[in-house]
């Protein structure tokens, strides 16, 4: 029962000013980043890695690991509605938002 959980590498990374944790296979959203759809990309701001229950933790990356991956397509968010509004000054104000973002699968975890 408890090999279920270990058998699971896994890694925290540094993406697009975000952390992640991220397996092998794993498809994840991050904020828009360079390239074409279909491109290599290589993560080296790995800040931990967890192979079958060896864990490296970095100060601050980890030294020699990196996360490879894949990007898939580029696109764009669900609307994000702001409203701001002040009672009985008549001011109201009503913005909307999408973010781009990029879809990635995650090839492989080195280190």
């Amino acid at each position: 029962m408890l090999n279920k959980y270990i058998n699971n590498m896994y890694a925290i990374v540094e993406i697009a000013g975000q952390q992640f944790k991220v397996t092998k296979d794993q498809k994840i959203f991050v904020h828009r980043l360079e390239g074409d759809e279909g491109a290599s990309l290589e993560f080296d701001k790995v800040l931990l890695v967890d192979n079958e229950g060896a864990v490296k933790v970095g100060a601050p990356v980890v030294k020699g690991a990196k996360v490879s991956g894949k990007i898939i397509t580029h696109l764009r968010g669900d609307k994000v509605f702001v409203f701001k509004k002040k009672r009985r000054k008549g001011y109201k104000k009503f913005n909307g938002h999408r973010q781009d973002l990029t879809q990635i699968q995650i090839e492989s975890i080195a280190g």
